[in-house]
């Protein structure tokens, strides 16, 4: 397994610690995290900053995995692959578990992988009949608003918290609109793959 490959790897083990960080109860296990006051109005929790940080890291090796592939000729079908299920799976977990904790609505996370399906879906019969579909713009710029947006989330939407700005809630709901536009931009470029011949 190439290095890219690694990172991408390393970027599913991360979710997983992200999703038990933030999902589990840990009060069943006599585990109480931390949760600090910053100048007397924002509430920090120990676990989030954790898992802040982790996401950090896995959104800097979704850049880094791809970038080491081109640059050193170490593409490969599998990893292409093996990328896009580790960003769907960081992102979309994630999500799910901050709509559980009441973070964000759970309308947002059931839009993106209702949108997210359906891509996926017109990408397995695109490539059925010979035709490979790449990354849209739309989709690309979305990954940026999200990732920054769960990021600034994960730290209690600091600073913007001390001036009453919801930024983090304002970043994921621009993705998911660019997740909606970009959905029904891959639907409008191959709607010829649902009309029977």
């Amino acid at each position: 397994m190439n290095l890219p490959n690694k990172l991408t790897m390393f970027r599913i083990f991360i979710t997983l610690v992200i999703v038990a960080l933030l999902g589990i109860n840990w009060s069943l296990f006599n585990v109480n995290w931390p949760i600090f006051l910053l100048g007397g109005k924002v509430i920090l929790r120990l676990n989030y900053l954790i898992a802040g940080g982790l996401f950090a890291i896995a959104a800097i090796t979704d850049m880094l995995d791809g970038n080491i592939a081109r640059k050193k000729d170490m593409v490969t079908d599998f990893g292409k692959t093996l990328d896009a299920i580790a960003d769907k799976v960081l992102v979309n977990a994630t999500l799910v578990v901050l709509a559980y904790n009441r973070d964000i609505a759970l309308i947002l996370p059931l839009i993106v992988i209702t949108r997210d399906v359906i891509v996926d879906s017109i990408k397995t019969m695109s490539g059925a009949k010979g035709k490979v579909i790449g990354a849209s713009q739309a989709g690309k710029i979305k990954t940026v608003f999200m990732m920054f947006g769960i990021t600034i989330c994960l730290f209690e939407n600091l600073p913007m918290e001390f001036f009453g700005i919801a930024l983090d809630q304002l970043l994921i709901i621009i993705a998911v609109c660019l997740s909606i536009y970009s959905g029904i931009e891959y639907y409008l470029n191959n709607k010829e793959l649902f009309t029977d011949k």
